[in-house]
């Protein structure tokens, strides 16, 4: 289970409040017009109803060109709302695929599903969206034949992971999936985020993990940094209910990570 439950949820308090569009639990950004899952069940437990600060950081950093989906295979696991995988569907260049997935739950799946769907009309061409659940360490399989292209290696140029590394205790599985997922290409991207409510030794042990697994990890601090013209916010989408000074909090509420996989990995 996620570590410091009330920290967690306090991160998700002012945008699923009294200020956004559409009430509580709409999220609009941009183009999209997305809900997260109803308050109840595995929804809550897993805390699919809630939209939480590092969707937004990955969200920013895909919509400015910082993390580039162009013509690329991307998978989002624990996808939640889909923010950001669902934002890059929608820019001019897009990604070739995107499938987002989270835990086959009814409430979910059914909120993703809805998700993909009602923002069907924004999608560029030639992106395809597929929507599909998937348990951590289950098989890869159905993914995998999903992500399957001419003369491109078997798996995903980029997989998404937005704050959850919370969950300690499946660090392992989740771990599993990446590894299964992530094509064995040296273009291939992780991108981890994490709210800072996430204590810094649960985030290394899930990066210790994938350091052993083979991957190299680059830590972007510029969140942190103290310059105020990079911890700004820097996308020019509307979100509503929330202006640029709340946006840039939110911003530097987290941490992400870029992860490839080593030289030594890739040659096995």
């Amino acid at each position: 289970m996620a570590e410091n439950i009330e920290d967690i949820l306090s991160d998700s308090l002012e945008i699923l409040g009294g200020e956004g569009v559409g009430g509580p639990g709409h999220v609009q950004y941009g183009s999209l017009d997305l809900t997260v899952a109803p308050k109840e069940g595995k929804a809550n437990t897993l805390l699919a109803d809630h939209l939480f600060s590092p969707a937004l950081l990955l969200a920013e950093l895909i919509e400015r060109g910082v993390v580039q989906v162009a013509g690329r295979r991307i998978v989002e696991l624990g996808a939640g709302c889909a923010l950001p995988s669902l934002l890059a569907a929608t820019l001019a260049q897009p990604p070739s695929l995107i499938v987002v997935t989270d835990y086959p739950d009814d409430g979910i799946l059914g909120n993703l599903k809805a998700n993909v769907e009602r923002n069907r009309e924004n999608y560029r061409s030639p992106c395809e969206v597929y929507c599909t659940g998937y348990e951590w360490g289950t098989s890869t399989t159905d993914l995998l034949n999903l992500s399957q292209r001419v003369d491109c290696p078997q798996g995903y140029d980029i997989v998404i992971m937005s704050d959850l590394l919370h969950f300690d205790a499946s660090h392992d599985v989740l771990l599993l999936a990446l590894k299964s997922l992530l094509a064995k290409s040296p273009q291939a991207r992780v991108y981890v985020a994490a709210g800072n409510y996430t204590t810094p030794h649960v985030c290394d042990n899930f990066l210790n993990l994938g350091l052993n697994a083979g991957l190299i990890w680059e830590e972007d601090t510029s969140c942190r940094s103290g310059d105020p013209q990079k911890n700004v916010w820097m996308g020019t989408m509307s979100v509503a209910g929330l202006d640029i000074e709340q946006l840039s909090t939110r911003k530097n509420m987290c941490r992400w990570w870029i992860g490839r996989w080593s030289s030594a990995t890739l040659t096995l």
